[in-house]
């Protein structure tokens, strides 16, 4: 058995969760399937808290779940350079550091993990060496992807097992909206809207009211705020006391740890997902969903909308495969009308491309894990 290796992970956050999410689950699979010493840096240790409870963000350095948590980088204080950096998402790292590095008799494998996209561009960035432009220190690009040519997704071992028992057991799910002060009667479509701001949740709360099957919409709190308090007239939920029009139940939920989201998942008919983490558990947990990619003001995630839903929907029934691009397009609009529109369609899609969500999800796991590729990497070159 090789000895583990010191690895330190930068990450700044920008999509409050998602990166972190990304970071933090990272370091977690390092550390405790792979046996290595993970320093996780984070400008912003607050999301780390609703994450992984006993984070306290208030402080600069903790141990949480096995990886070394420290509020940074602080380029003025000392520091000695691991066996393997990883610049998550190319955030970049400060002069001193690669000052060190360049000094050090044997440089620290640079990685920057790149933003997970669907687009064929990641096929060829995969791997790819660039030097530092000032000292000329090797850095190794790692592309997450949907492809072989990709460097793999966050994926723990044994988690679709784990999905599938839990599927098995009827009281697992309702363990699961128990943890989180809710009950969902029989015939109830359960729905996760964890999704960035958007008017067009309105049209989507309408049809769901007005639909001949109840929905018991969970919402965690601080998301869609805007949303649900013009839609609900200002009487925003919270949690254990939901807000109930017509067949619509809006339930705001507690932030579950990280290590819980997969459960709550497994325990919807449906989501809406945002940040890259919840995105990939999305695809994991098999379930209908639809993705509302982070904003940019140059329209750039509409590319990488269309790049996964190219991808994702390859093979499979054309009439439900349109139902998600047109509730996805939707969602990623300003029209209120166009969301709720685009339901019914979107609805009956879910049991059409059951089989095919299904051979995706199993189709991504027959590939080496984000992590593994990572480590195998690293025991190769350090």
């Amino acid at each position: 058995m090789q000895a583990a290796l010191d690895w330190e992970i930068v990450c700044r956050v920008v999509d409050n969760y998602g990166d972190a999410g990304v970071a933090f689950r990272l370091a977690r699979q390092l550390a405790a399937e792979h046996g290595q010493r993970v320093t996780l840096w984070i400008d912003d240790p607050a999301p780390l808290a609703r994450l992984a409870p006993g984070h306290d963000a208030a402080r600069d350095a903790s141990v949480v779940e096995g990886v070394a948590v420290r509020r940074g980088p602080d380029p003025g204080s000392p520091w000695t350079p691991p066996d393997v950096l990883v610049d998550a998402f190319g955030v970049g790292m400060p002069a001193p550091w690669v000052d060190a590095m360049a000094r050090a008799s044997r440089p620290p494998l640079w990685i920057v993990l790149e933003y997970l996209t669907a687009e064929a561009w990641a096929d060829g960035a995969h791997l790819r060496s660039s030097p530092e432009p000032r000292t000329g220190l090797a850095r190794r690009y790692w592309c997450p992807g949907f492809t072989p040519a990709t460097g793999g997704l966050p994926r723990e071992s044994g988690l679709l097992s784990q999905r599938d028992a839990f599927l098995r057991d009827p009281a697992a799910r309702s363990a699961m909206l128990r943890s989180v002060r809710l009950g969902a009667p029989a015939g109830t479509r359960v729905a996760l809207l964890f999704c960035y701001p958007t008017p067009a949740l309105a049209g989507l709360f309408d049809a769901w009211s007005e639909d001949d099957s109840p929905t018991l919409a969970l919402v965690p709190q601080g998301v869609a705020v805007d949303a649900v308090d013009r839609w609900t007239g200002g009487r925003v939920p919270h949690p254990g006391a939901p807000f109930v029009r017509g067949a619509l139940t809006l339930a705001s939920i507690p932030f579950v740890p990280q290590r819980a989201f997969d459960a709550l998942l497994w325990s919807c008919d449906l989501a809406i997902v945002r940040g890259e983490d919840s995105f990939v558990r999305a695809q994991w947990a098999s379930i209908p969903f639809a993705w509302h990619a982070y904003p940019q003001p140059d329209g750039a995630h509409r590319a990488k909308v269309a790049a996964f839903l190219d991808r994702y929907l390859a093979g499979a029934p054309p009439v439900p495969s349109a139902a998600v691009r047109a509730f996805t397009g939707a969602l990623a609009g300003e029209d209120a009308g166009a969301l709720g529109a685009a339901w019914p369609a979107f609805d009956l899609a879910r049991d059409a491309l059951a089989p095919h969500r299904r051979a995706w999800a199993d189709g991504l796991a027959s590939r080496a894990d984000l992590a593994s590729g990572l480590v195998e990497l690293a025991r190769k070159r350090v």
